[in-house]
């Protein structure tokens, strides 16, 4: 009765959590994107979903990540500052969830829009994040990625050579980051959650461990200079993205222990973890529902 209980309480935690990261930076009735240079041609825009790259060139826009549908009039209004929707020519998604892909449908009608396979499979059936109760419809076909990879893929583009790499098994099934090789920056989608516990999408492919191992492999690929452009949170550099991946591997290591002495989900709630990873909670996950995600991450894995 008492796991039971926990469950529930679990699952409502969850739910409180999803409604909170929607509501974003209270956005009210008005929406809008605030901008952050990242270098002389590359923009972050953050709204209500996953921060937004935006590479400015000659010929025009690419963009990573688009937010939700919803801020899609936003987006539009943002882009105008940019040279408007009509000149974004590339489109890519880091991972299928609709607070990356929301404004596909808006920006597939004049770009270019690429993915890891993954999400475009994702992106023309149903899905589901359990977790938060949500179900998703089909796209439609003009927001659909038109072009897909299975590993890596290269856009040449602004002045830029763009890597579209794909890391297996970390936030979804289907994650990108993106390097921009020229100018050292670096768009983790949500693999980087910057200062905050992270969703990781278990029920859909995603893994802590995974996540944390995908993430010291970019650490050893760039440098005390590199912008990190986080899925969401403030912009960061390689020293943010290192104790983002710490906090991985030490909140995971402690709950792999309480495991190791035979106690239950609940009771690892119950017992938490250290005081040292308290700060992380100042986002939309608590220290519970983190705990429930390793511990759901650990159990697939056996």
């Amino acid at each position: 009765m008492r796991v039971h209980s926990k469950k529930s309480l679990l699952a409502a935690a969850l739910s409180l959590a999803f409604s909170a990261a929607s509501l974003g930076d209270e956005q009210g009735e008005n929406p809008s994107f605030s901008r952050s240079v990242v270098t002389g041609s590359i923009e972050m825009l953050s709204g209500k979903g996953g921060n937004i790259g935006v590479l400015k060139g000659e010929d025009g826009l690419l963009l990573i990540d688009d937010d939700y549908a919803d801020m899609t009039p936003a987006l539009e209004t943002a882009l105008q500052e940019l040279g408007g929707v009509e000149s974004v020519i590339y489109l890519i998604n880091t991972h299928w969830h609709g607070d990356h892909t929301g404004g596909n449908e808006l920006l597939g009608s004049h770009a270019l829009i690429v993915a890891h396979d993954n999400v475009r499979k994702r992106l023309t059936t149903e899905q589901e994040v359990k977790l938060f109760n949500m179900k998703t419809q089909p796209y439609p076909e003009k927001a659909l990625p038109e072009i897909t990879y299975s590993q890596v893929i290269t856009l040449h583009f602004g002045g830029e050579e763009v890597e579209i790499v794909h890391y297996p098994s970390g936030h979804t099934d289907g994650d990108s980051v993106v390097f921009f090789k020229n100018s050292n920056v670096v768009h983790m989608g949500d693999h980087f959650f910057n200062g905050i516990f992270p969703f990781v999408d278990v029920d859909n492919g995603g893994n802590v461990e995974n996540m944390a191992n995908n993430v010291k492999a970019i650490l050893a690929q760039i440098d005390g200079d590199t912008k990190v452009i986080p899925g969401h949170g403030a912009l960061g550099d390689k020293k943010d993205l290192q104790a983002f991946y710490d906090m991985l591997v030490g909140t995971t290591a402690e709950v792999k222990a309480m495991m190791a002495e035979g106690l239950d989900l609940a009771a690892i709630q119950e017992r938490g973890l250290s005081e040292q990873w308290q700060p992380w909670t100042k986002g939309f996950l608590s220290t519970e529902v983190w705990i429930g995600i390793i511990h759901a991450s650990l159990s697939r894995q056996k």
